[in-house]
């Protein structure tokens, strides 16, 4: 598995799971929910390390 695929792995699973191309038109569901996903595990991470 490479890097990018292991990154984009959150909603490739998403996109699956709705009966979508990942890879199509409807590509940007899966860079929606790869931004929220990293958004809530960054947001995790520095709230961690500030409290």
């Amino acid at each position: 598995m490479s890097v990018a695929k292991a990154i984009l792995w959150p909603g490739t699973k998403v996109c699956e799971r709705l009966g979508v191309d990942p890879e199509g038109e409807a590509g940007l569901i899966r860079w929606m929910v790869n931004t929220f996903v990293y958004l809530v595990l960054s947001l995790a991470v520095v709230w961690i390390v500030v409290a």
